[in-house]
């Protein structure tokens, strides 16, 4: 669990981002789940974009996020910043 002040940095560090995955009409699949933790292993934070046909409620998606162990930083309309940090290449030092 990310504190306020840890949320907050990786907000300033997401600014910059472009989404890298969209979740369209299919929904949240095991395999996009998947596809996302090989990115954030990779990378530690990203941008998720959900289309406008996707038929599922974003907090909805973002509370499968966490089930699946990955952080919601932040959801600002359709787009939302997670990070689960690496095992491997850890490049975010939280405050």
């Amino acid at each position: 669990m990310l504190t306020g002040k840890q949320k907050s940095y990786l907000r300033s560090k997401a600014h910059h981002l472009s989404p890298i995955f969209q979740i369209g009409k299919g929904g949240l699949t095991e395999e996009i789940i998947k596809q996302i933790e090989v990115a954030l292993e990779a990378r530690e934070l990203i941008k998720v974009s959900i289309l406008q046909n996707c038929e599922e409620d974003k907090n909805d998606i973002a509370a499968s996020f966490q089930d699946a162990g990955i952080e919601v930083v932040q959801i600002i309309g359709k787009i939302l910043v997670v990070y689960k940090e690496s095992q491997e290449k850890k490049q975010i030092v939280l405050p």
